[in-house]
């Protein structure tokens, strides 16, 4: 059994990618991490090319991907929230998904999933898009893992003087940057206390399932 965890994160190494390790590191399966970081995976072109065999002929990053998604009993998908959704990364990823679903395949469905959510004031928003992708591709959802993260502002260099950015409207006018306010998955252990619980759940489903 396999547990394949993506996190669709621009910003490699940050709190989606540190959370969704978390759920597999607790899961115990043999598992794989993919960084969509830098990867070049277009939205879907609705071109339909896909229907007869139930893989998609655009050419890019997604196209390695596919196997790994196949091969896998299990998807922990985790993205940022922008805007209020989850990222546009994230969301071609998941647009590519349709590839799968033609001519009543069972390519996808059937998968266990965990849903990741992260962002700098509201980490839902994306866990629920992630959800809602989860029950459109019949992958049932263990459930979600929250976190809040460092918004961009705090690394642009402009973060402390900009009356329109997240330090101003959280914090306040006038906040410095300090480590104190800087959100860090390390300073949040029921965040981490969800996601190892989620990856122990995921683990004791699909050793049921393997039996």
């Amino acid at each position: 059994m396999k547990i394949l965890g993506i996190s669709g994160s621009p910003r490699k190494g940050k709190t989606t990618d540190l959370l969704v390790n978390e759920v597999l590191k607790a899961a115990g399966e043999p598992t794989e991490f993919v960084s969509l970081a830098g990867l070049q995976i277009s939205p879907c072109s609705g071109c339909l090319a896909c229907v007869e065999d139930n893989i998609c002929k655009i050419r890019d990053d997604m196209t390695g991907l596919r196997e790994k998604i196949v091969e896998a009993d299990a998807l922990v998908i985790g993205a940022p929230n922008y805007f209020g959704h989850l990222n546009g990364l994230s969301h071609c990823f998941l647009e590519r998904f349709y590839q799968f679903r033609h001519r009543e395949a069972d390519v996808i469905s059937g998968k266990l999933g965990i849903a990741v959510g992260v962002g700098g004031g509201m980490p839902e928003p994306a866990a629920r898009d992630i959800e809602k992708f989860f029950e459109y591709n019949q992958i049932e959802c263990l459930g979600r893992a929250l976190a809040v993260g460092p918004a961009s502002c705090f690394d642009c260099g402009y973060g402390e003087d900009c009356s329109v950015g997240a330090i101003y409207q959280f914090y306040g006018p006038g906040t410095r940057i300090t480590e104190d306010i800087t959100p860090r998955l390390g300073k949040q252990p029921q965040a981490i206390e969800q996601a190892r619980s989620l990856g122990l759940k995921l683990r004791e489903r699909l050793t049921l399932l393997s039996r």
